[in-house]
């Protein structure tokens, strides 16, 4: 499955991230790879509990991750 990832520059530092697909399902890092890891964490914690999908808002940066 590949989900269209949009990662956002916190104004305090770090990243964060949401999947539109998945409405409600974000999350943050400090540092890239910390937000990698968190957004895998957060879209099977999305998945499990089957949301349903959102519109899709502006981006800074799309990523595609395979789950």
């Amino acid at each position: 499955m590949k989900l269209k990832v949009i990662v956002h520059e916190a104004e305090e530092g770090g990243f964060w991230a949401e999947v539109p697909e998945l409405r409600g399902c974000a999350t943050q890092g400090e540092t890239f790879k910390a937000l990698l890891e968190n957004i895998h964490e957060a879209v099977e914690g999305c998945l499990s509990v089957q949301l349903p999908p959102s519109q899709a808002m502006p981006s800074e940066r799309e990523l595609e991750i395979v789950v």
